[in-house]
């Protein structure tokens, strides 16, 4: 693929500290998107980049991957740093004497109906790979252009708007199984296959997109938006569903992490309090010097956790993983009581066991269990109300309330004093909120209320969730 002529605007691709300052910025970009590079694995990726040929970018993407990722869930993350810091040219890519081009009608504007039966007939072939992806670059270049405030920039949208790819599903899969014995079968892994090719050639388009306006705004301001971020730093509240299915995916391991740093905690704590009167008199033996202390006998025992969730369509993506997790930590507890409300309140405990799956405990919840009242409107205080009222054993002196929700009471009474209750009677007491802080109080947010009755930490990611909890897990 040719490269084509370097423009006189792309300063931000520059490598002013040439290759070794070139690679540490990589670096400092796979830090900052939450992918944890040490000083180590930075040397090991120098050595990477001193024996492999720098003319191969795909071997070169692979040897720095191992020698930088630790996980197989940074790989997506690193991919759009790596498209970005080594982008495959510089400026516009014309396209070779052997590769094809995009049509265009004797006016010399882009022939569409002739480049979609183009792209048609590449999508159907399973070795065009590199012809889809010269075809992908003279689209963002000559559909995806546009003028705006700043000069020429480019959308992913517009190059593929009139294309329209999703379209030619059918099309492509008739020509595919057009047989007279094909199956059923074949028919869906033909479309299965088809689908794959698509979506592979919107990622080539977007990828090529992201490299030209990074020439243009710079790699850094569009690593910010363009690249995909790390699953533990989504923010709960405008995470995507594909998103959701990544944490979820990571729920055991976090869970494994939390364990583990509690049974830390726990082992740390076995030798009880120092027993100053027995402390002092074993100290006659040495004159009154207390040398060797002695501790009180320690009462080993696991606590009680009590976990309030709001499962509002608000919260639910928040709502569904932290229930996910302590489901996966209830082994350390002795006892794990967990009652949804959305306008009231049920205990949902039954609907949780090791062998269950989240999806089939949220939709028993919403059909077996009565969460629901007369508007399906989030009611903090009712269901704080409801809570105390109908269950006046759950919460005891030996029990860790964990309130799960946004507090946005729909501008009904937050029942303060019915939460000042419950965490008078409670040994710890926390409420997990998914919102900003900089929101709480805003609007029909009863956050700031909440806030001097109970202890509130901000939980807007699967990272903020696990530090919290790691923190505030009883021991």
């Amino acid at each position: 693929m040719a490269a084509g002529s370097v423009p006189a605007d792309v300063g931000p691709l520059r490598v002013p500290h040439g290759l070794p300052g070139h690679l540490v910025g990589f670096v400092e970009a796979l830090r900052a998107r939450g992918i944890p590079v040490g000083p180590s694995e930075t040397v090991d990726a120098g050595r990477v980049v001193t024996v492999l040929d720098l003319m191969d970018r795909e071997v070169l993407r692979e040897g720095l991957a191992c020698a930088l990722l630790r996980r197989i869930t940074h790989r997506a993350t690193f991919d759009g740093l790596f498209d970005l810091w080594f982008p495959v040219a510089i400026g516009e890519r014309t396209a070779a004497p052997d590769e094809v081009e995009i049509p265009h009608t004797r006016t010399g504007d882009v022939d569409i109906s002739a480049l979609r039966e183009l792209l048609a007939e590449l999508l159907g072939q399973e070795q065009a790979a590199p012809q889809l992806e010269a075809l992908a670059a003279q689209l963002v270049e000559q559909l995806g252009q546009y003028q705006s405030t700043r000069g020429p920039s480019f959308s992913a949208y517009q190059a593929l708007r009139e294309v329209q790819p999703q379209t030619l599903l059918a099309k492509i899969v008739a020509g595919l199984v057009a047989g007279p014995n094909t199956s059923d079968f074949d028919t869906e892994i033909a479309r299965r296959a088809v689908r794959q090719r698509i979506d592979r050639f919107r990622a080539t388009v977007e990828a090529e997109t992201r490299r030209r306006v990074a020439e243009q705004i710079g790699r850094e301001r569009v690593a910010i938006y363009g690249v995909a971020r790390q699953a533990e730093e989504v923010d709960f509240l405008r995470a995507s569903e594909a998103e959701l299915a990544e944490l979820k995916r990571g729920t055991q391991r976090l869970a494994r992490i939390l364990a583990a740093r509690l049974a830390v905690r726990r082992r740390h704590s076995r030798r009880g309090e120092i027993d100053l009167r027995r402390t002092l008199r074993k100290s006659m033996s040495t004159g009154g010097v207390p040398i060797d202390l002695v501790h009180r006998k320690p009462r080993p025992g696991r606590p009680e956790l009590v976990l309030l969730c709001d499962v509002s369509g608000s919260v639910a993506g928040f709502s569904n993983f932290t229930l996910l997790l302590v489901s996966a930590l209830r082994e350390q507890f002795s006892r794990v009581r967990i009652f949804a409300f959305v306008d009231q309140v049920d205990e949902v405990t039954r609907f949780f066991d090791p062998h269950t799956r989240l999806d089939t405990a949220m939709a028993k919840i919403f059909t077996e269990a009565s969460v629901v009242g007369v508007d399906g409107h989030s009611d903090y205080g009712n269901a704080l109300t409801g809570f105390a009222g109908d269950y006046p054993d759950a919460v005891t002196s030996r029990s860790s309330l964990l309130i799960l929700g946004d507090a946005r009471t729909n501008y009904r009474d937050p029942e303060l004093a019915t939460l000042r209750s419950l965490v008078d009677v409670a040994k710890h007491a926390h409420w997990l909120n998914p919102e900003p802080r900089n929101q709480w109080g805003s609007g029909d947010s009863a956050a700031d209320k909440y806030g001097q009755v109970i202890e509130m930490h901000e939980c807007r990611s699967a990272k903020q969730l696990t530090a919290v909890v790691s923190r505030l897990l009883p021991v």
